[in-house]
């Protein structure tokens, strides 16, 4: 099925795009994965080369 076309009524939008709309509507949650992911790499790459 395809999604909803924008400015669509809410009322005709799929409840499923409404569902994806209201979890994907705060940046912060990409921003701390981005922090996190770089921490998990820095401390990988402290562990590889503490090892060397």
């Amino acid at each position: 099925m395809a999604a909803d076309p924008p400015d669509t009524d809410p009322a005709d939008q799929d409840p499923r795009e409404r569902g994806l709309r209201r979890r994907t509507g705060s940046p912060e949650t990409s921003l701390w994965l981005v922090i996190g992911g770089i921490v998990m790499l820095a401390v990988v790459a402290y562990a590889v080369f503490a090892l060397i």
